[in-house]
C-alpha cells in the first residue's frame, strides 16, 4: 500500500504546479496576457488556491523570480550559495572570470524568460518597475563583491584603471538578462558560446595585458 503524502509534501507539489504554469503562460503569453484564471487551468488548481497561496498575480511573479533565480525555494542569498563561494575562492582572476560566466549562464538558461516578462511589463507597473529595479541592484550588489575580490587576487590593479564599482558595472552589462537575451534569445546564440564569449569578454575588459 502506497502511504498517503503528507499535507505539507502536497502543498509544496501544488505550489511548484501553479510556478512552472505561471512560467510556461507568462512567456508565452507575457504578463498582460496571462490571467489568474488562466494559472490556475494550467495548474489544475482552483482560482482561489492561487489567490490563497500568492495573494496577487505581481506576489506570484515575485516569487516566481526569487525561485527560478536561485534554482530553488530555499531562502538562502545568492552569495552565499555554493556557486557564489566557489568564484569568491577561484585561485586567479581568470579563473574567477570563468566561473562568474559559468555561474550567470546557469541562472539565466532558468531565469532569463521570467526576467524579460518582468522587464517588459516594468514599463507599464509601477509595482513591477520597482522589482525590476530591485533585482538589477540585488545584482550588482552581487557583481560588486565579485569584483573587490577580482581586484584583491589581481593585485589591486585592473584593466584601464576600473575600481571595483566599475568592474561591477561592467559585469552586470556583459553578464546582464539584456545581453544574454539579445545574444542568447534573439541571435540563437548556444547557451555554452555564450559563456565562453562573455568570459573572454570580461578578461579582455578587466585584466590587464
Amino acid at each position: 500500500m502506497v502511504p498517503p503524502v503528507p499535507r505539507a509534501e502536497k502543498a509544496r507539489r501544488t505550489r511548484q504546479r501553479m510556478l512552472d504554469a505561471a512560467a510556461r503562460l507568462f512567456a508565452e503569453r507575457g504578463w498582460t496576457g496571462t490571467t489568474v484564471e488562466d494559472i490556475a487551468r494550467a495548474a489544475e488548481v482552483g482560482v482561489q488556491t492561487v489567490y490563497f497561496t500568492f495573494g496577487t498575480k505581481r506576489a506570484l511573479l515575485k516569487e516566481l523570480l526569487d525561485t527560478v533565480i536561485a534554482g530553488d525555494p530555499d531562502p538562502v542569498a545568492t552569495l552565499d550559495r555554493p556557486w557564489a563561494r566557489e568564484v569568491l575562492d577561484a585561485p586567479d582572476p581568470a579563473a574567477q572570470l570563468a566561473l562568474q560566466a559559468a555561474g550567470a549562464r546557469a541562472v539565466l538558461e532558468r531565469a532569463a524568460p521570467v526576467l524579460e516578462v518582468v522587464h517588459a511589463a516594468a514599463a507599464a507597473d509601477v509595482e513591477l518597475a520597482e522589482l525590476w529595479r530591485l533585482n538589477r541592484r540585488q545584482r550588482h550588489t552581487v557583481q560588486l563583491r565579485f569584483a573587490e575580490a577580482l581586484l584583491a587576487k589581481a593585485g589591486g590593479t585592473l584593466r584601464d584603471g576600473h575600481d571595483a564599482a566599475s568592474a561591477a558595472d561592467v559585469a552586470l552589462a556583459v553578464l546582464g538578462p539584456e545581453t544574454y537575451g539579445l545574444l542568447v534569445g534573439a541571435r540563437g546564440w548556444t547557451p555554452a558560446r555564450w559563456e565562453h564569449w562573455a568570459a573572454d569578454a570580461l578578461v579582455r575588459q578587466l585584466l590587464p595585458g
